[in-house]
């Protein structure tokens, strides 16, 4: 006998929700491009020589018989030091394909400092200052930082090349994972070694016990000149 009650419509199976295909990371270079090896490279160079040239600078310093006071000094030094390992640090982080932030924002301190050197150059005593390079020749200040703000031109200009930015958003070269080095265990070898310290320290301690015998006496020295 049939049912009174209508079957109820089946509803159609609801559709498995589809994965979302995640943003395709583009695929890393086996080798660094030409722009960011030549970006390393000058960042490296460039830290060498503010190395070498404050080096010079601070020895010339104190030949000349002039003295900073220690705060001053401290502040020079920490100054110093910074720059170096910003500039060397720089260079590495973008080689390693990490990041360009931190190039761009020394080269653009840079181009702040050359800048400002050049515009405190104008404002002399007598006018434009002069750097003497020898003793009848000078250079003018502002030229001199107008001809250093080509470095920190360069860097900007290979950091913010194509391959520059591909290089960093692909993560840098690809690395191999390596498996931990697997110490190996010579257990015998452990213990012949521990029982060959023993028996030396043994012998050691048999063979240096000192021989008992009567106790030296002093006499004393009687009719001495």
């Amino acid at each position: 006998m049939r049912s009174a009650v209508p079957d109820a419509p089946r509803l159609p199976a609801a559709a498995a929700p589809q994965a979302t295909p995640r943003a395709a990371r583009p695929a890393r270079p086996r080798r660094a491009p030409v722009p960011v090896v030549a970006a390393g490279v000058v960042s490296v160079v460039e830290s060498l020589a503010l190395l070498a040239f404050g080096l010079t600078g601070l020895g010339s310093l104190f030949a000349g018989g002039a003295r900073l006071s220690g705060p001053a000094m401290a502040g020079v030094l920490l100054v110093l030091a910074g720059w170096v390992v910003l500039s060397a640090g720089a260079g590495a982080v973008l080689v390693d394909g990490a990041g360009r932030r931190l190039l761009v924002a020394v080269a653009l301190a840079e181009v702040g400092v050359c800048l400002a050197v050049a515009v405190s150059g104008l404002f002399g005593p007598d006018g434009v200052r002069v750097v003497a390079v020898a003793p009848e020749v000078g250079l003018p200040v502002p030229a001199l930082a107008l001809l250093a703000l080509v470095v920190p031109t360069g860097k900007l200009l290979l950091a913010s090349a194509p391959s520059a930015l591909a290089w960093v958003a692909a993560g840098g070269r690809p690395r191999v994972a390596r498996r931990p080095p697997v110490a190996p265990q010579h257990r015998v070898l452990c213990g012949v070694t521990l029982a060959c310290i023993g028996l030396a320290l043994a012998g050691v301690a048999v063979l240096a016990t000192p021989a008992e015998g009567p106790a030296p006496t002093t006499a004393a020295v009687t009719g001495a000149p």
